[in-house]
């Protein structure tokens, strides 16, 4: 006959407090995370705010706003440094959804900080090096595709609403500029095989931003604004 292992034997009281004391200990972490979020979700509304200057922005202005920004990003940082600090180990999937809409908001700023400094397209590595996260889920906090996609589609909306702007402030030049870069990013994505419901959703939405763009440079063309 197999011998039966020994069983410890626990009261019930004992083995229900060790579990109360588990869902303490989450439920102060998990404070802990949203009052964190809660800064670093303020901090990216003064961001946006400042960026979204832009579009009262001359060309030649464009740099210099670039410039007053910086520290926006520098606190984005740091706030997503002391996220980090307070999630236990292999937790980063349990708590996920509560900085998941920021960090898309902030890929979208990190993208358009790019696009306006170089007119180049941020890569997830350039996005994730600006907030001081990991790329590789393997590494603990770090950028998921997903986020930086919905950034850069965020972007594209954007980028629309510059084009009609930038016409207004005399820059004719600037929506050819934005029909190119936009009708790329289209191109890249449509070699995608999208199954997240929100990033087909955007891209949709897409296809609508680039349309705006192209009706706006068709407007410069037959009025022969451009040279």
């Amino acid at each position: 006959m197999e011998a039966q292992p020994d069983v410890v034997r626990s009261k019930p009281a004992d083995v229900f407090s060790k579990i109360q004391k588990k869902f303490d200990q989450e439920q102060e972490t998990r404070e802990a995370i949203r009052a964190a979020v809660k800064e670093l979700e303020q901090t990216a509304r003064e961001l946006l705010t400042s960026l979204q200057g832009v579009h009262q922005c001359t060309k030649d202005r464009i740099p210099e706003l670039c410039t007053q920004v910086e520290p926006y990003f520098d606190k984005v940082k740091s706030h997503l440094s002391t996220i980090q600090s307070l999630l236990p180990p292999n937790t980063y999937y349990k708590y996920y959804d509560h900085w998941k809409f920021v960090m898309q908001r902030l890929c979208f700023l990190c993208s358009l900080q790019v696009y306006l400094k170089s007119g180049d397209l941020a890569t997830q590595h350039n996005v994730a090096d600006m907030l001081g996260v990991h790329l590789k889920p393997e590494d603990g906090f770090h950028l998921e595709v997903e986020d930086y996609l919905l950034g850069l589609l965020n972007l594209a909306s954007e980028l629309s609403r510059l084009a009609v702007n930038s016409v207004i402030l005399g820059n004719f030049k600037q929506p050819f500029e934005i029909s190119e870069f936009v009708s790329n990013l289209s191109g890249g994505f449509r070699l995608l095989n999208l199954k997240n419901d929100s990033l087909r959703k955007k891209f949709d939405a897409l296809k609508y931003d680039l349309k705006k763009i192209e009706e706006v440079v068709y407007d410069i063309s037959i009025r022969g604004l451009h040279s």
